[in-house]
């Protein structure tokens, strides 16, 4: 992952094509014409063994011959000679090329290159396009028209087809950029670019593999923070599971996976093209919402439930429940006899003024987050003073409206008003749902983006030792299975409720356990490598005698023997009935996607799960908003609310199961699988009847390595002041949140303008959130805190860097709150943030410093920083070599 040099490729001063040509139809000449029509404004250098002049432009023999180093390369030779001429761009100075050919071998052209670090789009790249600097570096058949969206894709005939889509529509592109085989340059670099790019306003990404995934959800959550990132994915991965050893394992399908790692990454997928540029257009000119609650408006019954009936699951939105208050207040406004419902039919007959009474009335409801306008023209209705009634109501009271002005011809005028006045619109009601789901699903995945789970639940930390004896048993068996009481044990130590069993290896064994234990038993036999033991009739239930537990456990073992030959038994595990009438079963548990690494299952349990197939995939580390979010996506979590007399579940403590089952995967990395089910969940709480886990040596691979990085709370240290006083050193925590506000209102004025480098009013709470959730694959901020006279934790002081996708340079911030100078905090922060830079590799951190902020100059120097050249006279510039 690395932006080296990838200026060259999107803002080059000078471009050389390779095997430039005037044979029609050939990629050298189309990429030549592309660029001379394009309006670059540098140099283009055709270069080929036998043409004097290509399209008109003086031709060079080979790339030795050419006047100047070009920024740019476009190779549009034959693959053979691709890893030659890569050597002998590098040689003289080109720091990005294009790769057309497709066949060129991936090996040579990459040692040709990386000496020079030599930045490769491609192999089989259609090529690159910057319209703002009339670059169409490129063979499509189509040019770009400038715009404020970025398209990355990996599919060229996709990107072709896109131009083509485009281009009549009067869509642009601020860069339009077909990746090919992304052999150097991939999705993770191009938008650690983009990111910070101010002519991109949104990235676009059309998908078909995704190579490594550590980059790519580093960057992905890096620009989902600064723009959006929406995305399509080609195909999708096949669902070819079978159900295995572990649950779990089967139920974590990729494409889940992949699914989640988008959501967590704070991007958005959709469906298809259309619907990618559809979603673009909303997220920029949508207001944002509070909730997920549509409230529909239509003069038309009929267009009105089209809407409704494309809203579908819920968990992408849901219609808003208007309150009596609300429906008494519409009625109103209403003719008589009009029927008060949910879509409001305003009937045919409806002029501006009772759209734009009606829909202040839902703007001003609580119970309603955003409001759908939908108009269907007709000879009572003006379709221009509705639209201007509803503009002009918006603007004056707010709200989050979509509207729908469904036809053609009638219906222009009023769109044109609403793209003027930057209010959404769509040609059809169920388009207009679907942009609301996209909000909802969105804002969503930013509110998860936003979130940064503790390491640990409180109370586990004890846990730890536990667990360690556990796995470092469960490592010597064959194939790492932990036997049932130790799988209970394991999870009982992280406060997860099981029921307790009892191993018992003959049949006596399991007479005299049921005595123990009491009847009524449950006996299930032992046996590691079968997954599901009702299918031989391994199970009995309410086994209430002695003889029962004796008869049932010699019929398992005539079963095992008959149906599953070879099948090492261990004995039985006996446990005492669970009585739940309320119970929903449920199944949670861990799994390691091939890509994504380690993610948590949950869904309905029990012994038809496989066929049910409701389940949802999340990435740990989880909090308890994100495992209700989890919880959430699955068709039973609407089964976990009240019922007739059946009580509501306990939801907070499932949630915590799954927060739970995180905090045990972060301490204990070994464990590759883990099933609970059933687990049973009713009014009183949760209860895991079985429980399974396997383990496996560490190993570094993505495989084992977490998408999102948990909170590190091995950085954590003492310190003391010089007046004795003990603090902590640690890194940032979205709970900090509240103390940070309280560090930054006790800074004096002065001191906040010398941080932030101006007067600084306010702080606003989303600022705030910023600061305290941060993404530890990307920087690290490090707090002074210690309890404070309330018994409240309190910040003293932060230092906080952000380190480039290189990890060459870190930039360097510091704040110690205004009564703590001269404490020697500073220096401890410098200090703490110093060594945690070396650890991570980083070549160099830097810092720009106010030049009358003196304290702050001479703490960096004596950190060992030096000053550097500066273009301003009041700003000083210093770094530190840290190789």
């Amino acid at each position: 992952m690395s932006i080296r040099n990838l200026s060259y490729l999107f803002e080059p001063t000078s471009v050389a094509v390779i095997g430039a040509s005037d044979r029609p139809r050939s990629a050298g000449a189309v990429v030549m014409r592309n660029l001379l029509a394009g309006g670059f404004k540098g140099p283009i250098m055709p270069v080929h063994p036998r043409h004097r002049a290509v399209a008109g432009v003086l031709a060079y023999p080979n790339v030795d011959s050419l006047p100047l180093p070009p920024d740019l390369a476009v190779l549009c030779a034959p693959g053979a000679v691709v890893p030659a001429m890569l050597e002998s761009l590098g040689r003289i100075g080109t720091r990005a090329a294009v790769v057309i050919a497709a066949d060129a071998d991936k090996d040579a052209m990459k040692a040709a290159a990386a000496p020079h670090h030599l930045r490769l789009l491609g192999r089989g790249s259609l090529g690159v396009l910057v319209p703002r600097i009339g670059l169409d570096a490129s063979f499509s058949h189509i040019s770009a028209l400038p715009g404020k969206v970025a398209l990355v894709s990996q599919s060229g005939a996709l990107c072709s087809a896109v131009l083509d889509w485009a281009r009549p529509r009067g869509i642009g592109f601020s860069h339009f950029v077909s990746l090919g085989e992304s052999d150097d340059i991939d999705f993770a670099d191009v938008m650690d670019y983009l990111a910070n790019d101010d002519q991109t306003r949104a990235i676009l990404l059309y998908i078909e593999s995704i190579g490594a995934r550590r980059n790519f959800m580093a960057a992905a959550r890096a620009a989902a923070r600064n723009k959006p990132v929406l995305l399509v994915r080609a195909g999708g991965v096949p669902d070819d599971h079978q159900l295995g050893t572990f649950l779990s394992e089967a139920l974590a399908r990729p494409e889940d996976a992949f699914n989640a790692a988008i959501r967590r990454a704070g991007a958005l997928r959709v469906n298809d093209i259309n619907e990618l540029f559809g979603a673009v257009e909303t997220l920029a000119r949508a207001k944002p919402m509070k909730g997920n609650r549509l409230a529909i408006l239509s003069n038309g019954g009929g267009t009105a439930m089209m809407a409704k009936a494309e809203m579908g699951d819920p968990d992408g939105g849901q219609i808003a429940e208007l309150s009596e208050e609300t429906l008494r207040k519409l009625a109103a406004l209403m003719p008589r006899g009009w029927t008060a419902d949910d879509p409001v039919d305003l009937g045919v007959d409806a002029l501006g003024k009772r759209y734009a009474e009606t829909l202040r009335v839902l703007i001003e409801a609580e119970e309603v987050d955003a409001i759908l306008v939908v108009h269907a023209p007709n000879a009572m209705s003006d379709p221009v003073e509705a639209a201007q009634s509803v503009i002009d109501t918006q603007r004056r009271f707010g709200g989050a409206v979509l509207t729908s002005w469904v036809g053609e011809e009638a219906v222009a005028p009023a769109r044109k008003l609403f793209a003027e006045a930057g209010l959404p619109t769509y040609d059809t009601p169920g388009r207009a749902v679907r942009a609301f789901r996209h909000q909802v699903n969105y804002q969503r995945n930013q509110d998860m983006l936003m979130e940064t789970p503790p390491a640990h639940l409180a109370g586990v930390a004890a846990a730890k030792g536990t667990a360690r004896l556990i796995v470092e048993r469960g490592l010597t068996t064959p194939g790492g299975l932990l036997n049932e009481p130790d799988a209970k044990a394991m999870l009982s130590a992280y406060g997860i409720p099981v029921q307790p069993s009892l191993l018992a290896k003959t049949v006596d064994d399991a007479v005299k356990a049921a005595e123990t234990l009491g009847y009524p038993v449950a006996l299930t036999l032992a046996a590691a490598d079968l997954a599901r033991k009702w299918d031989i009739g391994g199970v009995a239930l309410n086994l209430e005698t002695a003889e029962a537990v004796r008869q049932s456990a010699e019929g398992i073992l005539r079963r095992v023997k008959t149906q599953r030959p070879g099948t090492k038994v261990e004995g039985f595990t006996v446990q005492t009935m669970v009585f739940r009438p309320h119970a929903r079963q449920l199944v949670a548990g861990i799994a390691c996607d091939p890509l994504f690494g380690p993610v948590l299952v949950f869904g309905e349990g029990g012994r038809a799960v496989e066929v049910v197939r409701d389940h949802t995939v999340g990435l740990p580390p989880l909090n308890l908003p994100l495992a209700r979010g989890v919880i959430a996506r699955t068709r039973v979590s609407r089964l976990l609310n009240a019922t007739g007399a059946r009580p509501a579940a306990n939801r907070d403590a499932i949630a915590e199961v799954l927060v739970r089952l995180s905090s045990m995967l972060v301490d204990n990395p070994e464990i590759v699988a883990c099933d609970i089910n059933p687990l049973f969940a009713d009014e009183n709480g949760v209860l895991a009847l079985d429980a399974r886990i396997r383990v496996a040596p560490w190993e570094d691979t993505d495989l084992r390595h977490f998408s999102v990085l948990p909170y590190p709370a091995e950085l954590e240290e003492p310190a003391r002041l010089h007046d004795g006083s003990n603090v902590t050193l640690r890194p940032i925590r979205p709970e900090d949140q509240p103390a940070h506000a309280d560090l930054m209102g006790r800074m004096t004025p002065q001191d906040l303008r010398l941080r932030f480098f101006g007067q600084v009013r306010q702080i606003h709470h989303h600022q705030m959130a910023r600061l305290t959730q941060i993404d530890y694959e990307r920087e690290m901020a490090f707090i002074a805190s210690r309890l404070g006279k309330d018994g409240q934790p309190e910040t003293l002081g932060v230092v906080r860097t952000v380190t480039d996708p290189d990890n060459q340079r870190a930039e360097l911030a510091v704040l110690v709150r205004s009564d703590m100078k001269g404490t020697g905090l500073g220096s401890m922060l410098m200090d703490k943030i110093i060594r945690y830079q070396k650890s991570r590799g980083t070549k160099a951190i830097y810092a720009q410093i106010m030049a009358e902020n003196s304290a702050m100059v001479r703490l960096a120097l004596k950190c060992g920083f030096l000053r550097q050249k500066s273009d301003d006279p009041d700003v000083v510039e210093a770094a530190l070599e840290l190789e």
